[in-house]
């Protein structure tokens, strides 16, 4: 069914009422960060097992999203259902474990059985809620009071607000955790190894395994054999080496055409672009794209690492794209 002009309007008005709602909501956050936030990032980074992320509902949702986030960053951490832990799962949680609550309320009854728990092992509770004399506050080793804000929801029921903080103030406390440890860029990387994060992390020589040897000409080839190696190399370009097989140059499409008039008789290092931009072997596949980009160039030769003149192979913007 087609949408009125005037219906799309209104619509369009509700989801910005939305969105400005929840940018207040963490505008409210920022400015009334809670002072246990320091307490609360030294206890998870001080934890000798896991940090355990319990909820219920629309927060349970939440809980699980910042489970993955912790994990990725260097804390073990997973998400255990609130109604479920009564029945059994309770015992995926040991006294070495720290234990991270979600409860907009803090007063869901299923979240019962898990705070019994904690108290009888003795792991440490950091709670966040909005209402401070809320049983998971009262118990929580470490509350973290969120702002008392309306939800955007215009019936004031739909989790909206208060999810958005939750997860902005879980964010936090990962990252935060994340510095604190010093985790590395190279661990990051381990721990996502599949997708586009994955792809553009690998080493540009990972995409030249199944190549076959560079387009290269010497210095003093003649144009016809640029042409030659050009087409037969199809990335666009060739590489001009001195005796020594050292890149001195690159030949471009683009630097033929403009050829044209001394074709017949020019030589390979006459026409060709001094000093090209290159990657080593090395260089993460993110980073060479982001060079081809800045330099706006559709081809990039890759040199051998630890001999810079040395080329190895040849990229051309398509093979540094996302994988399928």
């Amino acid at each position: 069914m087609k949408t009125s002009v005037s219906t799309g309007r209104k619509a369009r008005e509700d989801a910005l009422y939305v969105i400005n709602k929840e940018r207040e909501a963490l505008a409210a956050l920022a400015n009334a960060l809670p002072d246990e936030l320091d307490e609360a990032i030294d206890c998870i980074l001080h934890t000798t097992g896991r940090l355990v992320i319990a909820g219920i509902g629309k927060s349970g949702h939440v809980g699980r999203k910042l489970a993955a986030t912790f994990s990725a960053t260097g804390t073990p951490s997973f998400f255990v259902h609130a109604a479920e832990a009564g029945h059994g799962d309770l015992g995926m949680i040991t006294a070495d474990d720290t234990i991270l609550i979600l409860s907009n309320s803090g007063a869901s009854p299923e979240l019962r059985p898990v705070l019994d728990h904690a108290h009888a092992l003795g792991v440490a509770v950091i709670g966040i809620a909005s209402r401070l004399d809320s049983p998971l506050m009262r118990e929580s080793k470490i509350p973290l009071l969120l702002p008392n804000v309306p939800e955007a929801c215009p019936e004031g029921i739909a989790p909206t607000t208060s999810t958005t903080m939750m997860i902005a103030i879980g964010d936090a406390l990962a990252i935060a955790v994340m510095r604190a440890r010093g985790v590395s860029r190279n661990l990051l990387v381990l721990l996502h190894p599949g997708g586009a994060i994955g792809f553009g992390n690998l080493p540009v020589e990972s995409l030249l395994r199944d190549a076959g040897p560079p387009p290269l000409v010497r210095k003093n080839s003649s144009m016809r054999d640029v042409v030659l190696e050009i087409s037969s190399g199809r990335k666009g370009l060739a590489g001009v080496t001195d005796e020594n097989g050292s890149l001195l140059g690159v030949i471009s499409d683009g630097d033929v055409r403009r050829s044209l008039d001394r074709f017949l008789i020019a030589r390979a290092e006459e026409v060709m672009t001094r000093n090209p931009k290159t990657v080593s072997a090395h260089t993460r596949i993110s980073e060479a794209l982001r060079i081809m980009l800045d330099n706006e160039i559709t081809a990039i030769f890759v040199m051998k690492e630890g001999e810079p003149g040395r080329p190895l192979g040849v990229l051309n913007i398509h093979d540094l794209g996302r994988p399928a």
